[in-house]
């Protein structure tokens, strides 16, 4: 009888009430006909609703969901990567859930899985619901981030993405800075990689929790932490300046004594 192998799958939760009863029952369905033992661990992001309560009570009626909680809101990434600290399985999944993420991809990232694959990259073939600003930043943001780092990142890439249990091994002992840009840390692993495109479906209930000044912010913060040519840029900006001052000094002090100068100015 072959080895019954374990899913680990990790839900970052962020005000998610109306969304969570609809997710489950989803995933649950894709879930019993995997083939797949499976844990669900939610990762309760410090949210303000129900979720809390709800999940609670998931955890009570099904022993395969674990809840992490957070003490206050610390943000999507450190979700994901105390879920991913939690996971127990040999292969761990992380998305979303608010139903943009399908869950009907799943038995794809498991047969990836099957044949090899340490890490699988989910990346948005369309995405309607952001609208046209957050698509354009989006396409801006990996740009940016291609040109300015030595990682070839895949644009559209997304935070729902697949791991083995060596490539998760990896993340649960390094990668651990404050600000974290995880699907980054992610494609630039190392190990045998594939991608796996998906269209964005519409959110099952609620609204996005990123607005535009987050998704800046966010945005600034991984370029400064993923790349050097920021402090590069500083350092260059800074001795041009020293030897721009250098210059005038120079200058200043042969005038005075040419040609002579107001007094102060030197």
């Amino acid at each position: 009888m072959a080895e019954k192998r374990l899913l680990s799958l990790v839900v970052s939760v962020y005000n998610e009430e109306a969304a969570l009863p609809l997710y489950y029952r989803a995933v649950q369905q894709v879930l019993e006909s995997c083939g797949w033992e499976h844990e669900l661990i939610f990762v309760n992001d410090g949210s303000r609703d129900g979720s809390r309560e709800l999940l609670r009570k998931l955890a009570e009626r099904d022993a395969r969901v674990r809840v992490i909680s957070f003490s206050r809101n610390f943000g999507h990434e450190a979700a994901m990567i105390a879920g991913i600290d939690a996971a127990a399985g040999s292969a761990v999944v992380c998305m979303d859930a608010d139903l943009q993420h399908p869950v009907e991809s799943i038995p794809e990232l498991l047969r990836l899985f099957s044949e090899g694959y340490d890490v699988i990259s989910m990346v948005r073939t369309e995405n309607r619901s952001a609208g046209i600003i957050k698509n354009i930043s989006s396409s801006g943001f990996y740009a940016v981030m291609n040109a300015m780092s030595g990682t070839d990142f895949q644009k559209n890439a997304s935070d729902f993405f697949g791991l083995s249990a060596r490539a998760a091994a990896v993340l649960r002992s390094d990668y651990r800075e404050k600000v974290r840009f995880l699907r980054g840390y992610v494609q630039s692993l190392g190990f045998r990689s594939t991608v796996l495109r998906y269209a964005a479906g519409e959110r099952a209930a609620g609204h996005s929790k990123y607005s535009i000044r987050k998704l800046f912010r966010f945005s600034m913060n991984t370029i400064m932490s993923f790349s050097e040519l920021p402090l590069r840029l500083g350092i260059y900006a800074g001795v041009g300046s020293a030897l721009l001052g250098m210059v005038i000094l120079v200058y200043s002090l042969v005038m005075k004594v040419k040609n002579g100068a107001p007094d102060g100015y030197t």
